[in-house]
């Protein structure tokens, strides 16, 4: 009995093995998936993680943190950019993790942005050069390209709904000071705010950062956040932005004094 069962077991694995042969043939032969060997680049890659994840503490307006917003500065500090947000967040680097836990930056930042910054390091912090500009032909791809720099830049802080923090970050959703004056809203991106606004009642005290936006971006982000969250409709054109670009930036509280007029706001 033990004999033919020993025979049939032979007998079998003979009859398997062209098959399992056939099998290891395809896995190591078969074509992988093309798999790009393109290094990230600070400009194309790394810069827009750095807007949407990193800037509300790491812009040129900080006193005691580095400007990563910044290429020599960001490149000079990317090995510590490395382990902060790598090695403490897969704990083998024991000093706070950037961004900090639990914080709106951390819980936008995904695996696969700190897998790019990482690669980035490792890969020698190559600057590159910025992704050449969409341009918008009217205002329907206005919008289009807005919402993609909304999601990616401006989300983190003033939520994918509009509706920003309470106490924290103002609401963009029908908001009256960004509907009551176009040209200080062009301007709050370009410039960046500091100190206290009032915004739909409510009082806010904290910073935004300067972007490095072209106008193009900036006219469409701002497309965008005006015909979405229930705001006024309004367009904002390249040309709107470069002229309030050569103005001095205004203060908190105050309106735009020159520029293109607004159009006139239902909110005013």
């Amino acid at each position: 009995m033990h004999i033919f069962q020993f025979l049939n077991s032979r007998r079998q694995a003979r009859l398997l093995r062209p098959w399992a042969t056939a099998v290891i043939g395809c896995l190591v032969f078969t074509k992988a998936p093309a798999q790009t060997n393109q290094a990230p680049t600070y400009l194309r890659d790394i810069q827009p993680i750095f807007m949407g994840n990193c800037s509300r503490c790491h812009n040129q307006q900080s006193r005691f943190v580095y400007d990563w917003l910044d290429y020599k500065t960001a490149y000079t500090d990317r090995w510590e950019i490395r382990r902060r947000i790598w090695d403490s967040w897969k704990g083998t680097y024991y000093k706070e993790a950037m961004p900090v836990a639990n914080s709106p930056e951390s819980l936008a930042l995904s695996e696969e942005e700190r897998a790019t910054i990482v690669k980035w390091v490792d890969n020698g912090g190559l600057r590159g050069v910025p992704p050449p500009p969409g341009v918008a032909k009217s205002k329907t791809e206005r919008i289009d390209m807005g919402k993609r720099l909304f999601t990616s830049v401006c989300a983190a802080c003033h939520q994918p709904t509009g509706r920003g923090l309470p106490n924290v970050f103002p609401p963009l959703a029908g908001s009256d000071f960004l509907n009551a004056d176009k040209n200080r809203a062009i301007q709050t991106v370009i410039f960046g705010r500091q100190g206290e606004v009032v915004v739909n009642g409510l009082k806010f005290n904290n910073s935004m950062p300067s972007f490095p936006l072209t106008d193009q971006d900036i006219a469409n982000v701002l497309t965008f956040v005006y015909n979405s969250f229930g705001n006024s409709g309004l367009e904002v054109t390249p040309a709107e932005v470069k002229s309030l670009r050569s103005q001095p930036p205004v203060s908190a509280g105050s309106s735009a004094p020159s520029g293109p007029p607004a159009a006139k706001s239902t909110f005013e």
